[in-house]
């Protein structure tokens, strides 16, 4: 089309208005987008439903992120190595051994995708699902097995189940929702007994939260040449949940086949600039850590002073046993405290995560009375 004079005035004062309409519709959405609220709880809300740490991220994760935000136009792979290899030098492992994704979320789906093409997927009858469940809707068999008679992980009847065509049995330690910890020991035998025939797939997102992270973590298998894989995630202690970074740490092999089935490539260059800059910040991490424990104990406090009992928690997080789940789940919405329901037929144990000792301080303060109010 030729350009004459006509044609160029015009299509300038067209883009002019397109600009000068954008102009105006930014400024008139900024308060909307800028909007903290956006990105968090409402206003007055105690989030105490979805086992965030708002405490994080770490100042030196803040400080990564806007310096590293006027490169969000590049592809983030070079960082990807270098929080790859970090990861790799404290657990001693090869960079190729690790595999990093869009949260431990991604990872896992991978897994429940990769392995579920080659048999069927073993698991607790209560766990952390949701990406099995993914691997479930794309054709995937799943076995559940019952937990023990005391809510734990029942190691022996899930080796027992182990088949032929069991491909991978996964747990998650410590487990979700009931924050239980399998002992480390149980689990390495357990490893033992079913690695032959399976991959054994540990997710640890909680691992930093425990008494004794190393001595509860299955990376040392990892350096033995087992077939396990251990899934991490900034998700928790590191207060990154929004951000979305994850990895997992297995052999070479298993390494590359999750990678086959990623969703995604080059990383997120917001979230991989705060995973480095904090990963190593332990003032930040005990910080996190003290206010967790804290929590924790308000909660167990106020299971004892309302006649209530919970199981042993060594997570960001509590399950309590209730009257009614969701009865406990609706009185406490009603006063602005948003806590987690039934999970299925445990319709009588309520999941009440930690967060800010403020917000656990308000459900604390109302858990006697909601529980006196159901019991009359």
């Amino acid at each position: 089309m030729p350009l004459d004079r006509r044609h160029f005035l015009s299509g300038t004062a067209a883009t002019a208005g397109a600009l000068s309409l954008a102009g105006r519709l930014a400024a008139a959405e900024k308060a909307s987008w800028s909007d903290a609220a956006n990105f968090g709880p409402p206003h007055g809300i105690a989030q105490l439903n979805r086992n965030e740490n708002p405490y994080g991220p770490a100042p030196e994760a803040l400080r990564a992120i806007a310096d590293t935000a006027g490169q969000g136009c590049y592809y983030a792979d070079r960082s990807l190595d270098r929080l790859a290899a970090m990861i790799a030098e404290r657990h001693r492992v090869s960079a190729r051994q690790v595999v990093l994704g869009e949260g431990s979320t991604e990872i896992l789906s991978a897994i429940a995708l990769a392995w579920g093409r080659k048999g069927s997927i073993l698991c607790p009858g209560l766990f952390w699902d949701t990406t099995v469940q993914y691997g479930e809707r794309l054709g995937a068999t799943v076995v559940r097995v019952p937990l023990a008679p005391h809510m734990g992980v029942d190691l022996d009847a899930m080796a027992a189940a182990v088949e032929e065509r069991t491909a991978l049995v996964h747990v998650c330690n410590p487990n979700n929702p009931t924050g239980m910890l399998t002992d480390a020991a149980d689990m390495r035998a357990f490893a033992a007994r079913v690695t032959p025939q399976a991959t054994l797939l540990v997710d640890e997102a909680y691992n930093e939260l425990t008494d004794d992270p190393a001595a509860n973590s299955m990376v040392d298998l990892v350096r033995a040449g087992e077939d396990v894989i251990v899934c991490r995630t900034f998700s928790k202690i590191y207060g990154m949940a929004g951000m979305r970074v994850g990895y997992a740490i297995t052999s070479e092999l298993n390494a590359e086949r999750i990678r086959n089935c990623l969703m995604s490539f080059g990383g997120n260059s917001a979230g991989l600039a705060a995973a480095i800059a904090s990963y190593d910040d332990k003032a930040f991490l005990y910080h996190s850590l003290s206010r967790i424990r804290e929590g924790r104990e308000m909660i167990l406090a106020a299971v004892a002073a309302s006649g209530l009992r919970a199981l042993p928690s060594q997570t960001n997080f509590v399950y309590v046993e209730v009257p009614d789940a969701e009865a406990v789940r609706a009185a406490m919405a009603a006063r602005g405290i948003h806590i987690r329901g039934a999970y299925g037929k445990w319709t009588r144990h309520s999941r009440v995560s930690t967060g800010y000792i403020e917000d656990v301080r308000r459900y604390a303060d109302a858990l006697p009375q909601v529980i006196d109010g159901l019991r009359t």
